[in-house]
This record gives C-alpha cells, sequence and structure tokens, in this order.
C-alpha cells in the first residue's frame, strides 16, 4: 500500500496516514526511496498522494520552496503519484498547478 506525503514547513499532516515531510530535498530522498521497478524495468512510485504546499519558509534553504519538488520530478519524468496543493499563496498555487496541468498530472482537489 502506498502512503500519503504531506509536504509543509509548519503545519502538521492532517491524520497519521500521512508521512511529514518539511523540505524539498528530504521529498526528494523519501520519493526515490519508494520507487520501485517491475519486470518491465519500468518505474513507479509507492505513493498515494503527494500533498503540498508552497512556501518552504525556515526549510527552503533545503531545496527551494516546494514547487521545486514539482520541477525536479517534472525533470526526471515522474508522472505517476496524484497531487494536492493545499497553498494559500495564490500566486504559487497557479505556478504549481500550471507545472501540473503541462504534465498532464492527476491534481486532487
Amino acid at each position: 500500500m502506498g502512503r500519503k506525503v504531506w509536504i509543509d514547513d509548519v503545519r502538521p499532516a492532517p491524520t497519521d496516514d500521512y508521512k511529514w515531510i518539511k523540505s524539498v530535498h528530504e521529498a526528494k530522498i523519501y520519493i526515490c526511496q519508494m520507487t520501485r521497478f517491475n519486470d518491465a524495468d519500468n518505474m513507479y512510485h509507492n505513493i498515494e498522494l503527494l500533498d503540498l504546499d508552497h512556501d518552504a519558509g525556515k526549510y527552503a534553504w533545503n531545496g527551494g520552496d516546494y514547487i521545486k519538488l514539482l520541477d525536479w520530478m517534472e525533470e526526471r519524468g515522474i508522472n505517476d503519484i496524484p497531487i494536492r496543493i493545499h497553498s494559500m499563496n495564490p500566486v504559487g498555487y497557479a505556478n504549481m498547478l500550471r507545472i501540473c496541468k503541462r504534465n498532464s498530472w492527476e491534481v486532487i482537489d
């Protein structure tokens, strides 16, 4: 079973079903750890949902704001993880949503 990942610098994960991650670097490591390969050598990720904020606050020193995680996923062709954006930053939200739509990623409301 996959895991839900909550990526936010200050707000704790809403339930115990989530792994709370506070930096982009930590999120990259976790995604890589959750990567598996099937018999056809296709990559898939054992993650049910990435639930992201935009502003990393004091954790921005460790990889930037959370939009940088989406940039990283785009560069690597990681397109099989549903995404929810819970940011209160309207410009950041719009920029993150644009990346998701450009890649035809599943966005959960």
